[in-house]
């Protein structure tokens, strides 16, 4: 965006600016705007300065922070280093203010964001930010503890009327902002994180994520290497180590992944990361989630929490270089694993991660690049020259990805990933890129058959164009390329493939923006220092000859038929001649000729024919309009000659052409038109008011581009080259200039300002065709003068293009300005920019009334239209629209990105860019209004659109709106003065409103998506009006519920409320560090504002007003609420109104102060109304509502070093240590007496104390000094006395249990956590108040076992147990005694439909609490989860209820998890497959706490090692038996001791359970013992696909699917090899058959930790060669499928001696067939020969079928030894028929390239082979 500040001379200011926008010194105004940026700069350090000190942030402060957003939008950083550094402290301080409304908290954000972008301007030196204050407001906005309970509403989309921005969700706002402060964090800032967040480190808890969240977003990284100690190098062995060690992609990895990619980036050479390099590549390769093996089953969670692949990206990017070359090894494996990936026929959800790599490596790699040769020095740690990329790095890397990026090419998701990725590669090595690019694309210019190859070939040549066409030392020969590609492309020009032609059309373009299209056929004779390429170029340049026949093509196709596309082309088409700046007079006379010969209709061809007519007149103005104007105006006055044309209503076609034509061709340089300006006023004085619409509306076009060609300031040229091409061949050489960049400061632009001339001409015109049209429309709406319909839109439509066409020369509209909206005391005034324009004053433009209209002929709907237009015009446009203005700043943008030269950046673009961009520039100033000048005209004009908004027609309606939307965005605060003429229509005592009134008010009031909701301003004056008028609009004669559209409009009305509203701020204090700030900025020089201090009065009564501001707002926060709640008790309102009335009081309750007392009246007695939707309001509330009345509890600081007695250590170890054995539950010690609950030291949060402790380690004070407990009636506040009388009341109570234990929506409802709320809210503020009036209920809803009922229980009991946090031990004892009976009725009356209830009760009611409190649940839940009673469901609900109790403890209860696993243990055997799956799941919560993290404790919970050691030795007889295992055990328990073998299998069963129910939790996996399991499973396994094989050997089949995608850690990989080399051994084929498809996964999911290991490599090569000559027929095909699969992921290598082995085996002799009696039954064991020899086909075969998309040197000679085969006896023949049918199905479609690989007599033997036989010959 912003220019570098080195630049032409002429810096006027008296500061070095920091960085200014280079393109605003290029303006024709340009020397004017040094003045006015200091000017403004002043106003806003004055202004901005004097709003803190005042304490006022709204308006004033939000206002001038939005000035200096739209400041550094004109200027760029235009300010001293000093400023620069006063602004981002001064708005760091407003940000973190803690009571700051979210929506002005992200305006400071953004701003604040915007200030710190560009970190090279401003070094650590300059500026240090505390990290603390941000993320406290994190803590407080993401991690809020009150918005759940609705006491805080964040919007989802904030927007905010003074920023006039939709911002996206809070959440990203707020992690940009520390992104961008972090570089700046003190020194020491690591070690506070550290300390701050490590303690919430603990594996098993949510708080894990947090803290690793946390961690990624502050950790600074790019201090400087002498501080190395002070950042990373803290953490970097402690992280690191932690992430090698997770094996199952917990949530928080990929957070982890994106740190180390942020250290890699920042510190380039400082780490070395080679030893951790086959770690790293292994688990992106596994993050890809690539499909592998046979019938593979994916772990779900790693589909959802792979990693970013653009951090991956970066990080792999940033290790490449340094002398190891490691790196770039395992990317050319990567790639060289994963290409066939990209082959277009695979497709599948991975894809678009692949694609994401492919486009995103290579443009990071020139990024790097960048930063390491070209970019300018800054402060920034640069990268040592030890690890700079060489040129050898560069040309390995490109080497690397070019195979892949051409195949993706022609993906099914589109090519444009492959031409990004090939635009960044081309810019590094061209001659690599680019010739392969061209191969494919010429043969795909000449296919007929294959379209999408031309498009996809195409818009890769346009990624690589500029680098093709400038040629330079790398690839000189490019230039030579461009002509025939040009020349080919033609035919693409085809209307019948609307693709294709664009693609063409973009095509042509590119090359002919980049390359002047000059004749240098002459430069022969003229000059003799022309290479040999150049000289190939210059004589077969047909430029002209191009020219024309490109022209010839166009117009013979037969584009000219009536359809939307061809629009599109036309532009397309258009923009082309634009392009090709051709001084080639042939040309002109060619289109001249086409143009005047024919006649078109004008509404499709018409346009494509003017619209290159106006292209050939934009590249010659001169001769063209020689040639056009006199003939078309000449045409025109012939034709009209006659005084009758003027009132036909359908005109000649020739009249009509000419009159587009003409309006077409005007559009060019102003001063070009004045010769011919008699002529042209003559035809519009003809035409004007033609009577045929048609005809009058190409004439206004006339009028609107003749005003516009002569007013508006814009380039005349676009070349690309300054100076345009005119000069002789032997000073200039066009060829020279071919794709290169524009010269910034020399561009030279040739402008056009008006001249007097032409402003005289303009104001002629406005004179003759506006003035008179004004008059009539007064005298019309004055009842003087009659006019027709049509002759008032003639009329309008004349006036509405003069307005268009001059809107940049009018002045701005007059009048007072409307005081008294907002009151402020800092001014706030529109800032003027120059935009090269005087105005002259005379003239205005008042406009038609519309009441006239409105009352004489309100049908008259398309001058209504036409007014709406005039008025948005009026109050909006400075000559362009906004819309137009962004669509040209994208498409900018689109062509920059396809163009840049990303390596050199520094603004190499081409000089078309260039001016195209400071024309942009030109334009963001004339679109730059502030709309602060709010003038009693313009309320005028908005009351007219309310009028016309709420009008008869829909239409009219719709279209008043959205400019009557567009006028609210625009002007500031104005939504105050109008929102009370909206209501107006809403008020119920009102009779004479209409039904469309009443919905063009609501439509008003929701306003559209992007705009301003006037119903939900963020502001308290405005909601006050806006809210109660909606709820009792309901009794208003104009509401109908019946009307569809009106209920619709209510129900969006309160649903946008909902989503947009958020917590109104009702103190508005600034703290005194922000005073101190703002005093220094005006105290600041260059540009001083210290002419704005301010007096001590002046501050004292800022301070004065800002008390009122707040009492204010507090004062409308009751009277709003009492509104409400008045409107809600109205009778006869209708039902729908009192729960919009409901729903908007409880978006007003806050957690800053407690609701009013008769608003907690109402909502208490809601809980029992009658309609279910405002129940559910009222128990929110009410749980809210109990939130703000709760009393805080006393904490206090220990020692958990004192509490154990053991010193702290002086290094880090996580897990159980000595010093937090005094947390865990232990039942020798519980505090089971009033004097033991008293001394135990109670720690409610779970993690606390696993990783460390944290610094200050808070827990609650003694029951002593907590608050009362047990108060009576009138001990309690007004507010409490409210609940406590209504919950005493048992009939208040009973009608709300039955309520409460309705069903809601049958088969849908869960247990329901804001029910729980309300409940924990009641027990936790009243204690036992109401247990006797609660505990009938409670007992009598636990014996009924309906789900609804048990749900309600549930949800009470959970929020009793949680409630009781606090209180006494006598109270907790009865409340035990209570619940335990109940507890045990409710497990044994469990349902299907209730046991996820009680499993959340129960885990809801341990989470975060000390599991001493709850000692007697536990030993409830412990009695006998499987006692058999009750059948089998209800032992697997106990144990889900039991889990889910102990999973929320975590790894404080060591005791009870050993005492559950003993229990489980000797019942593991269990018949019934639901109780099997449920101890599975159990015992993986037991054994979670086993990890193997680093510097982590053995825990003293259950070890899996052990475990599986003891299940090992009860499997022994499954083990030693070598047949397959059937599963022969009924499903029953039967009587008496079964035989060890039959416990086994069911043993085995539960054991299968156990492993797939860990497979995706636990974060290690104990792959030592587990591997032991393997034989036995390989056994189990069944080698078809089967769904009816029984529980056993489908369970194991997912089991090893699961095991083999498990992450190996490098010493595990010997111990599996060993295994399978075991069971390679056993005489089970069925055991040998899956080891192969187990190796596959395993082998692809661990590669480079494989690659990585010699030894394990060849051990695999010898295994599967192995199997290849087993005597199963099935192992030995499965052995050869995965050879392919390793020799294609380039695992395993095609050497020679591993051909050699396969040719050697081939040749096996077979023995004769031997003459059999007839009688004897044929020999079905195959001989050792035959096997032998099938080994070495198949080996052969898989060579062959391991690449499937290419030839390799060595294949043509493979295929030929295999062909020998085809006569041998099956299987044999069978498999080289096989392969042969698969080498021809994937060769086929590239099978052209790939003959070339093959000798003629190779070829002859192979067509042989792959032409099936005639059956007849």
């Amino acid at each position: 965006m912003a220019g570098s500040g080195s630049g032409p001379p002429g810096e006027a200011p008296g500061f070095v600016p920091q960085k200014e926008i280079a393109y605003n010194k290029l303006l024709p105004y340009g020397d004017r705007l040094e003045a006015e940026a200091s000017r403004l700069l002043a106003q806003i350090k004055g202004n901005l300065g004097r709003a803190v000190q005042l304490q006022e942030l709204w308006p004033g402060g939000l206002f001038w922070t939005r000035k200096l957003s739209t400041y550094i939008r004109l200027y760029g950083r235009k300010f001293s280093k000093e400023d620069h550094v006063l602004f981002i402290k001064l708005l760091y301080e407003l940000v973190t203010i803690p009571k700051l409304e979210i929506s002005m908290m992200q305006g400071f954000a953004r701003l604040l964001i915007n200030l710190l972008k560009k970190k090279e301007l401003l070094s650590r030196d300059d500026l240090e930010l505390p990290w603390r204050p941000l993320y406290e407001m994190l803590e407080r906005i993401l991690y809020s503890k009150t918005e759940h309970l609705g006491l805080n509403w964040f919007p989802n989309t904030a927007y905010n009327f003074l920023f006039r921005f939709c911002f996206s969700s809070v959440e990203s706002v707020l992690k940009t902002l520390v992104k961008s402060c972090r570089p700046y964090f003190p020194e020491n800032a690591s070690m506070e994180m550290l300390d701050e967040w490590r303690p919430l480190m603990c594996p098993f808890d949510v708080t894990m994520q947090k803290a690793i969240t946390y961690f990624e977003l502050f950790l600074p990284t790019s201090l400087p290497p002498e501080l190395h100690h002070k950042g990373f190098k803290l953490w970097f062995d402690e992280f690191i180590g932690l992430w090698f060690s997770v094996q199952n992609l917990p949530q928080w990895e990929g957070h982890l992944v994106n740190l180390f990619a942020r250290l890699a980036t920042d510190n380039i050479g400082y780490i070395d990361w080679d030893p951790y390099v086959p770690k790293i590549f292994t688990r992106i390769l596994r993050s890809l989630n690539l499909p592998v093996g046979s019938g593979q089953v994916l772990v779900p969670r790693f589909l959802t929490n792979a990693y970013d692949i653009g951090h991956a990206v970066m990080w792999i990017t940033a290790m490449m270089g340094g002398p190891s070359k490691l790196v770039q090894k395992h990317l050319s494996g990567l790639f060289n694993s994963i290409a066939s990936f990209y082959h277009p026929s695979n497709n599948g959800r991975w894809l678009n991660k692949l694609m994401k790599l492919l486009q995103r490596l290579p443009s990071s790699v020139v990024r790097r690049l960048h930063r390491e040769r070209y970019k300018k020095k800054t402060w920034l740690t640069p990268v040592p020259d030890s690890h700079k990329l060489t040129d050898q790095d560069v040309t390995d890397f490109v080497e690397c990805i070019i195979q892949p990026v051409l195949l993706a090419m022609f993906s099914k998701t589109g090519s444009l990933e492959a031409a990004q990725a090939l635009q960044n590669l081309a810019l590094m090595r061209p001659e690599l890129v680019i010739p392969p690019v061209l191969e494919k694309t010429y043969p795909a210019l000449e296919t007929l058959t294959e379209p999408h190859q031309l498009t996809a070939t195409l818009s890769c040549v346009i990624g690589v164009s500029r680098s093709l066409v400038s040629g330079g030392k790398w690839f000189p020969e490019g230039p030579t390329h461009m002509l025939p590609l040009l020349m080919r492309a033609l035919p693409g020009v085809d209307p019948n493939d609307f693709s294709k032609c664009m693609i063409t059309f973009q095509f042509i373009a590119t090359f002919s923006t980049l390359v002047p299209l000059v004749d240098c056929s002459s430069v022969l004779q003229e000059r003799d220092d022309l290479t040999e390429v150049r000289i190939i170029t210059v004589s077969d340049f047909p430029g002209p000859c191009f020219f024309c026949f490109y022209l010839t093509c166009t117009f013979d196709s037969n584009i000219l038929q009536n359809n939307d596309e061809d629009t599109i082309c036309c532009t397309h088409a258009s923009t082309l001649f634009i392009c090709a700046v051709l001084q080639c007079i042939v040309a002109l006379e060619k289109v001249f000729n086409f143009a005047v010969s024919n006649i078109f209709e004008t509404r499709v061809a018409g346009r494509m024919v003017a619209d290159m007519c106006r292209a050939a007149v934009k590249c010659c103005p001169e001769e063209s309009l020689k040639l056009f104007v006199p003939h078309c105006c000449s045409v025109i006055t012939h034709l009209t000659i006659n005084d009758d044309v003027l009132h036909d209503e359908e005109l000649d076609k020739e009249l009509l052409w000419n009159l587009q034509l003409l309006s077409e061709i005007t559009r060019v340089d102003g001063k070009k038109l004045l010769p011919y300006r008699e002529q042209l006023v003559k035809i519009l004085q003809r035409t004007l008011h033609l009577t045929c619409k048609q005809g009058y509306i190409l004439s206004c076009n006339l009028l609107h581009h003749l005003l516009r060609s002569t007013t508006l300031i814009y380039p005349t040229e676009y070349c690309s080259v300054p100076g345009g091409f005119d000069k002789p061949l032997s000073e200039y050489f066009p060829i020279k200039d071919w794709g290169k960049p524009g010269d910034l400061w020399n561009l030279n632009i040739q402008w056009h300002v008006p001249s007097s001339k032409e402003i005289t001409f303009a104001y002629y015109l406005l004179d003759s065709f506006l003035q008179p049209e004004l008059t009539k429309l007064e005298h019309y709406a004055n009842g003087k003068q009659e006019m027709s319909r049509d002759d008032v839109q003639q009329c309008l439509t004349i006036v509405h293009n003069c307005l268009i066409g001059s809107g940049n020369i009018l002045p701005p509209l007059k009048g007072e300005r409307i005081a008294h909206l907002v009151p402020s005391l800092v001014s706030l005034e529109e800032t003027k920019l120059y935009t090269g324009v005087n105005y002259d004053n005379t003239l205005f433009v008042s406009i038609p009334t519309v009441d006239y209209i409105l009352d004489n002929s309100e049908d008259d709907t398309k001058s209504l239209f036409l007014i709406i237009k005039i008025i948005g015009d009026l109050l909006q446009f400075q000559g362009s629209h906004k819309h137009e203005f962004d669509s040209r700043w994208k498409s900018f943008n689109l062509v920059k990105k396809s163009m840049e030269n990303r390596l050199r950046g520094k603004k190499q673009h081409i000089r078309a860019l260039l001016i195209d961009r400071v024309m942009l520039q030109h334009e963001l100033r004339t679109l730059t209004v502030e709309g602060c000048e709010y003038k009693n005209i313009h309320q005028d004009m908005i009351r007219d659109l309310l009028c016309l908004s709420t009008s008869s027609y829909g239409q009219v309606r719709n279209k008043a709106q959205q400019a009557f939307f567009t006028a609210l965005g625009t002007y500031n605060f104005c939504c105050r003065d109008i929102i009370p003429l909206v209501l107006e229509f809403l008020r119920p005592d009102r009779h004479d409103v209409t039904q469309q009134q009443f919905k063009g008010a609501l439509y008003c009031l929701l306003g559209n998506h992007s705009g301003v909701c006037l119903a939900n301003l963020h502001d308290w004056d405005c909601i006050v009006q806006t809210w109660p008028s909606i709820v009792s609009s309901g009794l208003s004669k104009a509401m109908s519920l019946e009307k569809p559209s009106i209920v619709r409009l209510f129900d969006d009305l309160a649903e946008k409320i909902h989503r947009q509203y958020e917590t109104i701020g009702l103190d508005f204090s600034v703290p005194e560090k922000c005073v101190e700030i703002a005093i220094l900025m005006q105290k600041a020089e260059n540009p001083s504002a210290s002419g704005m201090m301010l007096s001590s009065e002046e501050i004292q009564l800022g301070i004065q007003r800002q008390k009122e501001k707040n009492a204010e707002a507090l004062q409308n926060y009751e009277n709003l609420i009492n509104m409400l709640l008045n409107c809600v008790n109205q009778r006869n309102l209708p039902w729908k109104f009192e729960h919009i009335g409901i729903g908007f009081l409880s978006l007003l309750l806050r957690d800053d102060r407690v609701l009013p007392v008769h608003a907690i009246r109402f909502f208490v007695q809601c809980l029992n109304h009658d309609a279910i939707v405002v129940r559910k309001m009222a128990i929110s509330a009410v749980a809210g509502i109990l939130k703000q009345l709760k009393r805080t509890h006393k904490k206090v600081s220990i020692c958990p070093y004192e509490v154990s007695g053991v010193p702290k250590s002086s290094s880090i170890q996580a897990g159980d240590r000595p010093d937090n054995q005094w947390l865990h539950f232990d039942s020798e010690s519980l505090p089971k007496t009033k004097q033991a609950w008293a001394s135990c030291c109670f720690v409610e949060k779970t993690h606390w104390g696993y990783y460390t402790w944290p610094q200050n380690m808070v827990v609650y004070a003694s029951a002593e000094q907590q608050p009362k407990l047990g108060r009576r009636r009138e001990e309690l506040l007004e507010a409490e006395q409210i609940i406590y009388d209504h919950f005493s009341d048992p009939k208040f109570v009973e009608q709300l249990i039955k309520f409460l234990s309705l069903e809601d929506r049958k088969g849908k409802d869960k247990f329901n956590p804001r029910r729980f709320c309300l409940f924990k809210g009641i027990f936790r503020n009243f204690d036992d108040a109401f247990l006797p009036v609660l505990k009938p209920h409670l007992e009598h809803l636990v014996a009924d076992s309906h789900e609804s009922t048990q749900r309600c229980v549930a949800e009470i009991i959970a929020g009793l147990i949680r409630g009781s946090k606090h209180w006494t031990f006598e109270k907790v004892e009865k409340l035990w005694k209570l619940l335990c009976p109940l507890l045990r009725t409710a497990l044994s009356n469990i349902t299907v439909e209730t046991y996820n209830d009680w499993g959340t009760c129960i885990a809801t009611s341990c989470e975060s609490r000390d599991p001493r409190k709850l000692h007697w649940l536990f030993e409830l839940l412990l009695e006998s989860p499987l006692s058999g009673e009750g059948g089998s469901f209800v032992d697997a609900c106990r144990l889900y209820v039991l889990q889910g109790g102990l999973a929320q403890q975590e790894w404080r209860v060591p005791e009870l998890l050993h005492k559950l696993l003993k229990y489980l243990e000797p019942k593991l055997t269990q018949v019934y497959k639901n109780v099997r799956e449920r101890i599975g799941s159990v015992l993986t919560y037991i054994f979670m706490i086993d990890v193997s993290l680093p510097n982590t404790a053995p825990t003293k919970s259950p070890h899996v090692h052990e475990f599986t050691t003891r299940i090992l030795e009860k499997l022994k007889p499954l083990m030693e038996v070598d047949e397959e295992i059937q599963n022969h055990v009924m499903e029953e328990n039967g009587v008496g001791e079964q035989d060890e073998r039959t416990q086994g299998i069911k043993l085995l069963k539960t054991i299968l359970k156990w492993l797939m129910a860990s497979a995706g939790r636990s974060f290690s996996t104990a792959v030592t013992e587990q591997l032991q399991l393997l034989p036995l499973f390989f056994k189990i396994a069944p080698v078809e696909n089967d769904n009816s094989y029984d529980e056993l050997k489908r369970d194991a089949k997912m089991c090893l699917s699961l095991m083999s995608q498990g992450l190996l850690y490098p010493q595990q990989v010997p111990l599996v090899l060993q295994v399978l080399k075991q069971t390679a051994r056993s005489s089970s084929w069925h055991a040998k058959y899956t080891i192969l498809t187990y190796l596959q996964t395993m082998v692809f999911y661990n590669l480079f930790i494989f690659l990585n290991n010699e030894e394990a490599v060849n051990d695999i090569r010898w295994l599967v060669i192995k199997l290849l000559e087993d005597e199963q027929l099935e192992v030995r095909e499965m052995a050869a499928t995965t050879l392919s699969g390793l020799l294609q992921c380039n695992f395993l290598t095609m050497d020679s001696p591993v051909q050699t082995h396969f040719e050697q085996l081939c040749k096996t002799r077979l023995p004769k067939k031997r003459k059999r009696d007839l009688g004897t039954v044929v020999d079905t064991i195959p001989s050792a020969d035959l096997v032998k020899r099938h080994a070495g086909v198949l080996g052969l075969s898989a060579c062959i079928l391991s690449s499937p998309y290419d030839v390799p040197t060595w294949m043509p000679q493979l295929l030929m030894d295999l062909s020998a085969h085809l006569n041998d006896p099956q299987p044999i023949e069978m498999t080289v028929k096989k392969t042969l049918s698969n080498f021809r199905r994937t060769h086929h479609d590239n099978w052209q390239e790939h003959k070339q690989q093959f000798t003629d007599d190779q070829l002859l033997v192979l067509t042989d082979l792959l032409v099936s036989p005639c059956y007849y010959a």
